[in-house]
This record gives C-alpha cells, structure tokens and sequence, in this order.
C-alpha cells in the first residue's frame, strides 16, 4: 500500500492583476486559509509585501508536486552560504 502524504499548504496561480498594480500575472501565491474572506469572494495570499486580501476571481487553485511544495514552503537559504559537499566529494578533490 502507497503511504500518502499530507500537505498542507495551498497555491493559487495569478490568472488576473487589474486595479491590483501588486500581482504579478502568471505568479504562483501562497493561499491562507480564511473561510471569512471566501465568503466574500476574496483569497488571502502571500506577496512581496506580507499576507494581503485578493479578490478569488483573480487566482485559480493549484496542485502542485510534493517537491515543489516542500521546495516553496523551505525557508530560503542565507545569502553567502555554500550548499554542503559531501564528505566522498571533498576527499575526490585533495
């Protein structure tokens, strides 16, 4: 039996940016979940400028693969920082 994964985290594609200069058209969003804003017809996402108010008819709801999750939702990495070499690298290398 395949173990299932559960993910929590939900995206919306940006399908529509008029009157709202801050969406980039094309542009993969965070979604919140907020059952008060859907009510009125608003998704709650994250931009460039922290968690904000959109209307729904602007965005449509995507699956995306689990990697891509898990690679969206990681903290970015510190500026400056290398990736880690692995031990058999780094003795290749002397």
């Amino acid at each position: 039996m395949m173990k299932k994964t559960k993910v929590r985290a939900k995206f919306a594609l940006c399908i529509r940016n008029e009157n709202c200069d801050d969406l980039e058209l094309r542009k993969i969003y965070k979604l919140i979940d907020d059952s008060g804003a859907a009510k009125e017809g608003y998704v709650r996402i994250i931009d460039e400028s922290g968690e904000v108010y959109h209307p729904a008819e602007n965005f449509v709801r995507i699956v995306l693969p689990l990697a891509t999750v898990k690679a969206m939702i990681r903290p970015p990495r510190k500026a400056g920082r290398r990736p880690a070499v692995s031990r058999q690298r780094s003795a290749q290398n002397r």
